[in-house]
């Protein structure tokens, strides 16, 4: 089967494709077959080293398929059934994979291979982060970064949902209609204006309750800056860079704020989590409390090119690799 693979850490040219023979599943373990796969921002952090990875590997940590083959001693599912996962072990950029049989959910009718294989990892991201990292409350005033970003489009429509004001920033003119679109009541182009000085023209100073913050380097400091006495900073993405220093002081003390630097994993450990969270994210499809349109399709042989487009903040929304 073809499987993209990294044999060093560095730009999209060390991604390569190659043939490679696939082993049978364990007791535990399917073989699945590749329908979708999911491109994220976390890839290229395991392409990079910035979140270091065994090599040589495979990568990529999401897909969508229907299971081919089951292990001796696998309960949870059956050969034909249509499966989802976003979660090690990493490899999910093949034709074919084994996967232990915990770590999948089922994919309900309804919910097509190219949106299930987009919105698993997305989606439990946007769930965790709503309803437990800080559970989210009707009329809460929410800053979110990168808005126009796939997270950012499932989690602006669903906090909506929820009832909360959500204030948006986006890199670009082209954005800021996408960010409107999928659920943001605000949005401020931060390449034109001080979204500090923006948010405070709309909720006043100090008038954010929830700062979710996928950027890193570049906003912790204004996303601080917004927030309510007893706000919460919700830190769980570094696109511009890792915030690797806090100055609890001057960033926690001054206003007595909550911070968390949370990820799936912290929020998937059990089984009954993975599954709950899952089916959470399937039935906001379903009743229709975001929208999931793809923005761009590529095949594993474009996979750097998909890389590239990725780190260029060319895309504008989910994107999947069809294998």
């Amino acid at each position: 089967m073809k499987s993209i693979q990294i044999d060093k850490f560095g730009g999209p040219e060390v991604l390569i494709s190659k043939d490679i023979e696939i082993s049978k599943p364990g007791p535990k373990e399917v073989l699945i077959k590749n329908k979708s796969i999911g491109l994220n921002f976390i890839d290229v952090y395991h392409r990079t080293g910035l979140y270091p990875i065994p090599l040589p590997s495979g990568i990529g940590l999401e897909a969508c398929g229907v299971i081919e083959e089951i292990g001796s001693e696998v309960s949870l599912f059956k050969v034909g059934d249509r499966v989802t996962h976003a979660s090690m072990p990493i490899g999910a950029y093949s034709e074919k994979q084994i996967l232990p049989e915990e770590k999948l959910v089922s994919v309900p009718d309804g919910v097509s291979d190219e949106i299930a294989s987009c919105i698993t990892l997305k989606g439990i991201t946007a769930e965790y982060l709503l309803h437990r990292a800080y559970p989210l409350k009707k009329g809460d005033k929410v800053l979110y970064h990168a808005a126009a970003g796939g997270l950012g489009q499932i989690l602006c429509s669903w906090a909506s949902a929820l009832g909360a004001e959500v204030i948006g920033t986006v890199g670009s003119k082209a954005k800021v209609e996408i960010a409107k679109k999928n659920g943001c009541h605000h949005v401020i182009n931060y390449s034109e204006k001080n979204f500090i000085e923006e948010v405070e023209k709309i909720v006043g100073k100090n008038g954010i309750d929830v700062v979710y913050d996928g950027v890193g380097i570049k906003t912790f400091k204004g996303s601080i800056e917004v927030l309510k006495i007893r706000g919460m900073m919700v830190a769980f993405g570094n696109a511009s860079g890792y915030v690797d220093t806090i100055d609890v002081k001057k960033d926690i003390n001054a206003k007595g704020l909550f911070f968390t630097r949370p990820s799936i994993a912290h929020y998937t450990i059990k089984r009954e989590e993975l599954v709950d969270s899952a089916n959470k994210v399937f039935d906001a499809i379903l009743a229709k409390k975001f929208r999931i349109e793809i923005s761009k399709k590529y095949s594993l042989s474009e996979v750097k090119k998909a890389h590239e487009d990725l780190e260029g903040r060319k895309l504008t929304g989910p994107a999947v690799i069809i294998p």
